[in-house]
């Protein structure tokens, strides 16, 4: 018989989140976000009056930002009701209307930047030297006017605002297709089993033992997507017009450097970036290679990438047993940490059982004022383990920020917000390879980070290089096709992944399932994070002096510091190359090790 997902109300409440913490009741929500849109006049009876005083600048923030974090409240429990259960109408409802009230307080809120931008230099200066109130908001301030070149007019400002519904509708129309309505077929398992295909069972399956189960999954995934492969271009292809009209409107080259600057990043740091992937791109060849000769494989196909080359895992864990190993693994990161970790997962932050409807992957979310929830969507494995520390660190980062820093620096930059959570999957790495004593364990520990290696720091890139093109071909005018970007990133993947792997058609298609190209230019800062993360680790495991101190520093610091600056101060300058050869230091040595171990 089909096994199917269980249905929303069939999981036990104790493995779902608690978002009654956020509003106790569906009514309460609409309370709130009543209030929110009676609160608006708030935001247009300070405009005019910025640049009058220290005194009405100071008020002008606080008013304006007192409605954007009432927003944030509301926002947060409609997504997340939505996300738990993506075929529920009233809690899509819900979403959009919230989503709209958004549109609504960035479209009122739209004369605040310009009017900022529109007080001299040197009167901003004065006040800043000479109000005490106004010190605190320096930062603030300072990342607002370094955009001064790329800032326009309150007019036109609130006409880009108040199109954000129609510029995000290929991002949401992608992901209800991606989550509710694209349907996958049955397929068999390793027991011989049908089940129903979902984007979790796929994760798994991928990773089994026999390839016919992987390759069965494999076909059936992506036969789902050349099913709608031009709606899904159509959808990618408005989401980057989108990016590339805002970068224009905002007087920037592309959308690359738009995208950079809202964190202050140079663009060196991703050209930097692909320049040494590509330049290591032997080892990941190498790696390849190994794989398939271990596997004992005549033809690698793209199915045959992510099965663990020891076999099948020998560790598995239950939700409860993943627990008691996360915080074991935590442990070097001090006691206080461990009392935000034991919070997240024991008081019902977690929603952690995947259910028929409910948005695929994981994230951490939440905002100043709500826990860090997290999402999950639970298979006992060691990966299942990996996400739950990867999440958490997103989690903690984010306690350690809202309890430390004010509202306006509540949370931290993009940039950073990987490293966090990639310190944690280390630092779980690194426990497991000192506790574990069996050779095989160990061989599949070593495997399973050279996987996430290649998953996260090559991949990343992969994705990095594919989305940069597809932002310089609409920007050159080149339609986007189904066919064009197949084309391309078939023939990146086969540069990535080198000879040793078959060149699957199927594989081309792939860019039509991640919804990370529809985020502006975000993936390559998986990348970045994790070598950063790698380094920052390698401190804390070595025991140098004040690691541990400066990386909860880091943690603490949200957006009070440029996200380069931040990470100087925490020990790593992402600026320089330095971090990233590192990176690739440490993957060759476990490499060397992994196939001494194997051949042994």
């Amino acid at each position: 018989m089909a096994e199917e997902l269980p249905e929303r109300s069939a999981v036990p409440t104790e493995l779902t989140w608690d978002l009654t913490t956020i509003f106790p009741t569906d009514e309460a929500w609409q309370v709130a976000f009543d209030a929110v849109g009676a609160d608006l006049p708030q935001i247009s009876a300070v405009q005019g009056t910025l640049g009058r005083s220290a005194a009405d600048l100071i008020k002008g923030i606080e008013q304006v930002s007192s409605v954007f974090r009432a927003l944030e409240k509301v926002y947060v429990y409609a997504s997340m009701k939505s996300d738990q259960d993506t075929a529920n109408n009233t809690y899509q409802a819900m979403n959009d209307k919230a989503t709209s009230l958004a549109v609504k307080v960035e479209s009122a809120a739209a004369f605040f930047d310009p009017e900022i931008l529109a007080i001299p230099a040197s009167t901003l200066s004065d006040w800043l030297a000479n109000d005490k109130d106004l010190q605190p908001y320096t930062q603030f301030l300072r990342r607002i006017t370094i955009k001064r070149d790329h800032t326009l007019d309150a007019t036109s400002e609130g006409l880009i605002a108040s199109a954000g519904d129609a510029l995000g509708a290929s991002s949401k129309t992608f992901g209800v297709l991606n989550n509710s309505d694209l349907e996958f077929g049955m397929v068999e398992d390793e027991d011989g089993k049908f089940v129903q295909l979902s984007h979790g069972i796929y994760g798994e399956m991928i990773r089994s033992t026999k390839q016919e189960v992987r390759q069965n999954a494999f076909d059936t995934m992506y036969e789902a997507y050349d099913g709608m492969l031009n709606t899904f271009a159509s959808t990618l292809s408005g989401q980057v017009k989108a990016h590339n009209f805002t970068a224009l409107a905002h007087k920037y080259p592309n959308a690359r450097a738009a995208a950079l600057a809202d964190n202050n990043i140079p663009e060196d740091v991703y050209t930097t970036l692909i320049d040494q992937v590509n330049a290591h791109l032997p080892l990941l060849h190498r790696y390849v290679a190994l794989r398939k000769k271990i596997l004992g494989l005549d033809e690698l196909h793209s199915y045959d990438l992510y099965v663990p080359i020891t076999g099948k895992a020998p560790l598995s864990y239950t939700i409860e047993e993943a627990k008691a190993e996360g915080e074991k693994a935590l442990a070097p990161l001090g006691s206080d940490y461990l009392l935000h970790v034991h919070h997240i997962f024991n008081d019902r932050v977690i929603d952690f059982v995947e259910n028929k409807n409910k948005r695929s992957g994981a994230y951490s979310g939440g905002s100043y004022d709500t826990d860090a929830f997290i999402l999950h969507n639970w298979h006992d494995s060691l990966d299942a383990l990996y996400t739950l520390v990867h999440e958490t660190g997103h989690s903690v980062h984010s306690e350690y920020t809202r309890s430390t820093q004010p509202y306006i620096y509540g949370d931290y930059p993009i940039f950073v917000a990987e490293i966090a959570s990639t310190s944690n999957e280390a630092l779980l790495t690194d426990y497991l390879l000192k506790t574990q004593t069996d050779p095989k364990v160990r061989a599949y520990v070593l495997n399973y980070y050279l996987d996430g290696f290649k998953g996260t720091l090559f991949r990343q890139t992969q994705f990095a290089e594919f989305e940069h093109w597809i932002h310089q071909q609409d920007q050159a005018g080149q339609p986007l096709t189904a066919d064009s970007m197949s084309d391309y990133y078939g023939d990146l993947n086969a540069k990535y992944y080198g000879p040793a792997l078959e060149r699957d058609d199927a594989i081309s298609l792939e860019w039509a399932r991640i919804p990370h190209f529809y985020y502006n230019y975000y993936v390559y800062q998986y990348a970045t994070g994790f070598a950063a993360a790698n380094a920052l680790t390698d401190h804390i495991i070595t025991g140098q002096d004040g690691a541990v101190d400066k990386y909860l520093g880091f943690l603490k610091s949200g957006s009070s510091k440029f996200a380069i600056d931040t990470m100087k101060a925490a020990g790593v300058d992402m600026t320089q190359p330095d971090y990233l050869e590192d990176a690739f230091k440490v993957f060759e040595q476990r490499l060397d090790e992994f196939e001494a171990l194997i051949t042994k």
